[in-house]
């Protein structure tokens, strides 16, 4: 038997999000069923819903930043309890059976299956966060420290693992030189996060309109990329660069900040390609790579280090019905730093 639940959605690429109602499976064995409290809006949702990244499969409810309390477990289920914080992020579910899943990289899954606009297993297409409620294999719920808000964890689940996951895997820590690309939703938790890691920060931002956020934020060293003698300042400084920014930038003039052996790593998704400046990368054994979000093991490992530093995102909190302008302003960068939907509202 399945539920009924209320959930904002799109019904194609060019008409605003409205209100529907979905249908959620009926709680199995292994299943956690929670009531949604807050979602988070990622630029990716709007990529999705208006078929920027691919042919969406509509309605689709968006949403994979999600934050809310356990209402029904399954009969098998050992890790949750009725009345529990828990989240969940950018995936669902994934083979299990793959080495990436057996070394806690589910991201990376061939298998994997999203939050929302995918087919799971059972061969429907599912739903995110932008609903009341949501029913989820407990291996891919994530639990929420007692000291973080309900809102403020939603954008941990997306826009702080995606952050979390290459500064850890690259190393970032006490002596190494951090720069963070773009001081939006992504950004200014990478900001937090670098700092909290123990690595000196730099954002570079196209100007310093926001410089006094991301110095509070953590950052030693805020510069202008709009300014060419930035690039002439920092030549061969940084030992990792993330780069937040979606749209297409000068990709060989940011590697030239690298060190030797340094990396620029790309968790902004552009709609273009990427030119590859292979006398860039050649000229001081620079590295060019990108990231995903993580793996379940190692978004609770970040929402458990969020807890330890008191790391919560700047949100915006709004309405159901504010969820179309919040996306107008998302696309104007009009938004500091996410805005999370308050589902009460629903």
């Amino acid at each position: 038997m399945s539920s009924t639940v209320s959930a904002f959605a799109a019904t194609a690429a060019t008409e605003p999000l409205s209100k529907i109602t979905i249908e959620r499976r009926d709680v199995g064995p292994y299943d956690v069923a929670f009531d949604i409290k807050f979602a988070g809006i990622c630029h990716s949702d709007i990529h999705i819903v208006r078929s920027e990244w691919g042919p969406a499969s509509y309605p689709v409810v968006p949403g994979h930043e999600i934050a809310g309390v356990v209402t029904e477990v399954g009969s098998e289920v050992t890790k949750y309890k009725v009345g529990d914080r828990v989240g969940v992020g950018c995936c669902v579910d994934s083979c299990r059976e793959c080495h990436c899943c057996k070394s806690g990289l589910e991201q990376y899954c061939t298998g994997m299956v999203l939050t929302y606009n995918a087919v799971g297993r059972d061969g429907a297409l599912t739903f995110g966060g932008y609903s009341s409620a949501i029913v989820v294999d407990e291996n891919y719920v994530l639990r929420i420290p007692d000291n973080i808000p309900l809102e403020s964890a939603a954008p941990l689940l997306c826009a702080g693992i995606t952050m979390y996951s290459p500064l850890r895997h690259w190393n970032a820590g006490p002596g190494k030189r951090v720069a963070i690309v773009g001081l939006g939703g992504l950004g200014h938790i990478g900001v937090k996060l670098a700092a909290a890691m123990g690595a000196e920060v730099t954002v570079l931002s196209h100007s310093l309109q926001k410089m006094d956020d991301g110095l509070r934020f953590g950052a030693s060293r805020y510069c202008a990329t709009s300014d060419p003698g930035t690039f002439d300042t920092l030549a061969g400084t940084f030992d990792l660069i993330v780069n937040t920014v979606s749209a297409n930038l000068d990709i060989a003039a940011f590697l030239n900040l690298l060190a030797v052996d340094a990396t620029l790593v790309e968790i902004g998704l552009p709609q273009d390609p990427v030119p590859l400046p292979v006398f860039a990368l050649a000229a001081m054994r620079r590295n060019l790579s990108a990231s995903f979000f993580g793996g379940i093991a190692e978004t609770q490992e970040m929402l458990d280090f969020c807890g330890a530093h008191d790391i919560h995102p700047d949100i915006e909190l709004i309405g159901a019905d504010y969820i179309n302008d919040a996306y107008e302003r998302v696309v104007k960068s009009d938004v500091r730093y996410r805005f999370v939907i308050d589902m009460a509202s629903l």
